[in-house]
């Protein structure tokens, strides 16, 4: 998966992040240690959601969609934006779509009203890190552990309860170790086969075009409603979604 690079929104995002981790690392410190399967399983600290009672879901990284070989699975991330995300909701409502929202863990924090309102409206939540770091594969075990589940707990909190479905890596930086933490707290990893690119503003003629000629390759459509001005996603969308639709697709979920 490509990584985006030169985003200074995530740099903001990383270094607001950085202190939700380092006063987890100060409280806590987060080891693996081998399973009975040689798997490795973590062990949290005081700041791990409880590890109780969790849906056990695949570790290899999901791209199809749980409505078969016609299906398509809209996400949405970075945000909640208190900006955009509305304004995504409501076409979104309008269009009759649901979609995989992957929130950053301070966005949703800082925008509990959103995450609500994202559930309330019926789409599913998606763990995309505490701090959007694109170098996490680079990084320790003990700082992914730190990432996923701040973040999980930040996201549950936020929508009152509600626990992210799936983990989205930033920038597709995986590890194994990763990709196994977030299956063992029910967050099966997500990956995408159709990258808007609507991060870089090519035109919502251009971000169109590349979801028209590369959705044959794959269900899972990645577009963002944060990180600056999503108009041109909100653009792109209006005319995408009813294209899918003439194309004789439906919408649904990535499968879990």
């Amino acid at each position: 998966m490509a990584r985006h690079k030169g985003r200074a929104w995530h740099g903001r995002l990383l270094a607001a992040g950085l202190g939700v981790t380092v006063l987890a690392a100060a409280a806590s410190v987060w080891t693996a240690q081998a399973g009975p399967a040689g798997g490795r399983q973590p062990q949290a600290g005081v700041s791990a959601p409880d590890a109780r009672s969790q849906e056990q879901v695949a570790e290899d990284i999901a791209h199809a969609s749980d409505r078969g070989a016609r299906g398509v699975n809209i996400t949405i991330d970075d945000g909640p934006d208190p900006v955009w995300t509305p304004q995504v909701l409501q076409l979104l409502k309008d269009s009759g779509v649901k979609a995989t929202f992957c929130m950053v863990g301070t966005q949703a924090r800082a925008h509990p009203d959103l995450v609500k309102a994202v559930v309330a409206a019926g789409h599913r939540l998606c763990n995309h890190t505490v701090s959007h770091d694109t170098t996490m594969d680079t990084k320790s075990e003990a700082y992914q552990s730190q990432q996923i589940l701040d973040a999980e707990r930040m996201i549950t909190k936020a929508s009152g309860g509600v626990r992210p479905q799936y983990y989205r890596a930033p920038g597709g930086a995986f590890t194994p170790y990763s990709r196994q933490l977030a299956a063992s707290r029910g967050m099966r990893p997500l990956g995408w086969n159709v990258d808007s690119k609507d991060f870089e503003q090519p035109g919502v003629d251009t971000m169109v075009a590349t979801v028209k000629s590369e959705i044959s390759g794959g269900p899972t459509v990645l577009f963002h409603d944060a990180g600056g001005d999503r108009s041109q996603t909100l653009g792109a969308l209006r005319e995408v979604l009813p294209w899918l639709r003439q194309q004789g697709y439906s919408f649904g979920f990535p499968v879990r």
